[in-house]
């Protein structure tokens, strides 16, 4: 069993009179998470949101009925909560009315059950995102030697539990991963009417990883318009598929205000989307897969470790540019991202001088592990 880094933060929170949420996309290993944290716990009960049965004992609930479901429990696990309906309110009622139980709840879909949670459980909850298995975690499971071996196999194959727990198996997995649980959720909401305009748009944004995006592109080669691509693009991030980087600026006059690239909280579900599993070496977007490894990786070591920090890319209009800048404490950090060790790229003149109080770092194939594991 891996140990997530979250299993120790999570187990610190309980019964501290809050409910504790759970986001991640689907099959990144919350339920099984969960359920080692409550395995050598006492009176607790499970309850699966996906199944009609458990759906049904929230409708109409009041906190007597709440009462009597819950009696003897000390701990109550919801998984799959943004099926309830109301589930914000639903959940207030219970951490209100029965301090003493430790309320979980789990979602895959973020723009679901955040939004639903959020204004009702105001203060009274802590919330947590879970990725797929980052490298820091898979270093402190059989050490830093081993998985730096993996590294050109994590590039292609990417860190999804039973990805990783299956070797020999990956392109079954990541191909009924990307084919189904990726698009479970949105295609429930009831705008989505096109799933094969949602599957193309994913297709071009693996194909743009890690470049800059046009909506007006993307829209024009989709058939779609700008705002139902933008839309979508906001529910492929809320469902933890891909994120944005925004651009850095601070008014220079040449910096590029309103640029954003897409990147992939996995390179497997990236690569599936392409059918493309062929070896490194083989590759000519190497450089985009290792920048997408590096930048996604670095979102989950920021956030399991409570590192508060703004994540930006930055290019002038003449084309200079950074790959990824943190803001962190009033300091800026520039990192260039480089799969070749022999490209030690000089920092920008032009960011240097803008903004004199930075750090700048190369991260490459010799450097990479203190950048994504401490």
């Amino acid at each position: 069993m891996i140990r997530r880094i979250l299993e120790e933060k999570i187990e610190a929170k309980l019964f501290e009179g809050k409910a504790i949420i759970v986001l991640g996309a689907r099959q990144c290993g919350k339920t099984t998470l969960l359920k080692k944290i409550v395995r050598n716990k006492i009176d607790v009960l499970w309850l699966n949101a996906d199944e009609t049965d458990t759906v049904a004992l929230f409708e109409n609930a009041s906190s007597s009925r709440l009462k009597a479901i819950f009696a003897g429990k000390k701990i109550v696990v919801i998984d799959e909560a943004q099926r309830i309906n109301d589930i914000g309110l639903k959940l207030k009622l219970i951490t209100d009315e029965m301090p003493e139980l430790q309320l979980v709840a789990t979602g895959s879909s973020a723009f679901e059950l955040a939004n639903k949670v959020n204004e009702p459980l105001t203060g009274r909850k802590w919330e947590y995102k879970l990725f797929p298995l980052s490298f820091s975690e898979m270093v402190n499971h059989h050490g830093l030697l081993e998985e730096s071996r993996m590294m050109p196999h994590r590039l292609i194959y990417g860190y999804y539990p039973e990805v990783v727990s299956n070797p020999g198996k990956e392109k079954e997995i990541l191909k009924q991963l990307s084919d189904s649980y990726l698009y479970k959720d949105i295609l429930m909401w009831e705008r989505i009417k096109k799933p094969e305009k949602l599957i193309k748009l994913l297709q071009a944004l693996a194909m743009q990883m890690g470049a800059e995006i046009s909506y007006n592109n993307l829209a024009s080669f989709l058939g779609m318009d700008n705002q139902t691509v933008e839309k979508y693009i906001q529910l492929l991030e809320q469902t933890f598929i891909i994120f944005r980087l925004p651009a850095f600026s601070r008014n220079h006059r040449k910096e590029l205000k309103r640029g954003r690239k897409i990147y992939f909280y996995d390179n497997g579900i990236r690569n599936a989307l392409l059918a493309n599993f062929s070896l490194p070496e083989l590759r000519t977007d190497i450089g985009a897969l290792w920048e997408n490894f590096i930048i996604s990786d670095r979102i989950k070591y920021l956030h399991y470790n409570n590192i508060w920090a703004n994540s930006y890319f930055w290019r002038t209009q003449d084309q200079q540019e950074i790959d990824y800048v943190e803001e962190r404490d009033g300091v800026l950090f520039a990192y260039e991202i480089k799969w070749n060790v022999k490209k030690m790229p000089a920092l920008s003149k032009s960011f240097a001088n803008a903004y004199p109080n930075h750090k700048y770092t190369v991260v490459n194939r010799e450097n990479y592990e203190q950048f994504l594991h401490k």
